[in-house]
Order: C-alpha cells, then sequence, then structure tokens
C-alpha cells in the first residue's frame, strides 16, 4: 500500500513516540476512504521538528493509537522565498498557491494592486491548499500566509526585513544583484501589469528588478516562474 503523508499540527496531537489520534477529519479519512487497518502505516508531520513513519496498533470508536516506527530526515527548501502575488480571478489564487508551495516558497502575502479585480481572499481555503500540496509534494513545513496587503503597506513592512525585487516588462534596467543567504521576496502584478503609479511606488522604495525574459507572462506563470527561479 502506497504511504500517504498527512500534517498533524501540534494543537491535534504532539508526535511522540506512540499516542491517540482523537482528531475526527483524520479518523475519517484514515477509515472510511483509505479503509486503513491495524498494522498499516501512515507518514505525519509537524511542519516544525518531525517526519515521521507511524503503524496503527489499535483502533478505537473515538480515537487510533499510533506507534512510532522511524524518522525520516526533513525536506525543507534551500531558499527562504515570499512571494508578494497580486490576487487573480476564479481559481488562479488556488493554482499559485499550490504550485508555489510544491516549488518551496516560504511565505505568500497577497497583494491588492491597482488593477486587481478580484478583492476577496478565503485565507481558510488558502491554507488548506498549501498543506495539501506541502503533504504530497513531501515537504516538511508549511508555508505562511497572511491577509491581502496594499502594495504601499506591504513595502512599508517589509523593505527593511527582505531583499525585495518587482517582475516588471521593463527590460531597459540593470538586473537584480540578491544576496543567496538572506531572505527574498518577489513582488507579482495582476492581470492587467502594474500601473505607472504603482511602478514610481517601488522605485521610490528602492525596489530591485526582476526579469523573467522578453515574452509577457501571465500573472500566475511570473509567479511560478519567478518562484522557481529565486528557489534554483
Amino acid at each position: 500500500m502506497r504511504l500517504h503523508r498527512f500534517y498533524v499540527a501540534p494543537k491535534i496531537a504532539e508526535l511522540d513516540h506512540s499516542f491517540w489520534l482523537h482528531d475526527e477529519s483524520l479518523r475519517n479519512q484514515w477509515l472510511r476512504v483509505l479503509r486503513y487497518r491495524q498494522n498499516d502505516q501512515v507518514i505525519l508531520f509537524d511542519g516544525i521538528k518531525h517526519d515521521r513513519l507511524y503503524k496503527i496498533i489499535q483502533i478505537e470508536p473515538d480515537a487510533i493509537k499510533l506507534a512510532l516506527v522511524t524518522d525520516f530526515e526533513r525536506k525543507l527548501p534551500g531558499k527562504h522565498v515570499y512571494l508578494f502575488f497580486s490576487l487573480l480571478k476564479k481559481d488562479k489564487n488556488d493554482w499559485v498557491l499550490q504550485k508555489c508551495t510544491e516549488l518551496g516558497v516560504s511565505n505568500f502575502v497577497p497583494l491588492l494592486a491597482d488593477r486587481s479585480e478580484k478583492t476577496g481572499f478565503n485565507i481558510e481555503r488558502a491554507e488548506k491548499i498549501v498543506i495539501e500540496a506541502s503533504e504530497q509534494c513531501g515537504r516538511s513545513d508549511i508555508p505562511s500566509i497572511r491577509e491581502p496587503l496594499h502594495i504601499t503597506t506591504a513595502l512599508e513592512e517589509y523593505k527593511d526585513k527582505l531583499q525585495l525585487c518587482v517582475c516588471e516588462e521593463t527590460l531597459d534596467t540593470p538586473p537584480t544583484e540578491l544576496v543567496d543567504n538572506l531572505p527574498v521576496g518577489v513582488c507579482i502584478g495582476p492581470e492587467g501589469g502594474w500601473t505607472q503609479t504603482e511602478l514610481a511606488v517601488f522605485d521610490k522604495a528602492q525596489v530591485q528588478h526582476f526579469h523573467l525574459g522578453a515574452l509577457t507572462l501571465r500573472a500566475e506563470t511570473a509567479a511560478v516562474a519567478a518562484s522557481a527561479k529565486l528557489l534554483q
């Protein structure tokens, strides 16, 4: 049987050498969907310290007892990348969250841009998406997500904490020079691109430019391409 990975937040259970799992959602998934039985094995990780293989040793109506089989080496992104992405239409935000989690983005900061056609953001749904993506891809941590910020607010908060750069299509600016061992944040515009006012705000804050080539990319493609390039 294929081993499945599950994120178990510390508030649900401490990943001790043996413990009783009482979480109803996980129990239903294991017993009713995956049809787990005694002696089946699962991989659990807490996003902080442990990535472990457990065996089911006892099943009761309201709990499942698990025993540790072995520890796994934790798989973490090699770089700390913040993705500042302007909110997109329909399910494109979900796609960005999923794919960039798989690539290794550590922090997601949604942006409200002048040309953003969507302003609502369901952070609970977003958190569920990045958890499922982390479970699937094998990474041992969970990216953080915050509520959307206006661009000026985001720059004020992060400009002194990160190496910030902005993706735009102007090709006559010098290339960005980033320090490998420092956290970096990349800003991705909305479907209609940045306005001149927003570009002026980036320039005033001395945000570096980050180029992805001469072709015009969709906003969601740019988010994935920039993340992949920074995480190389």
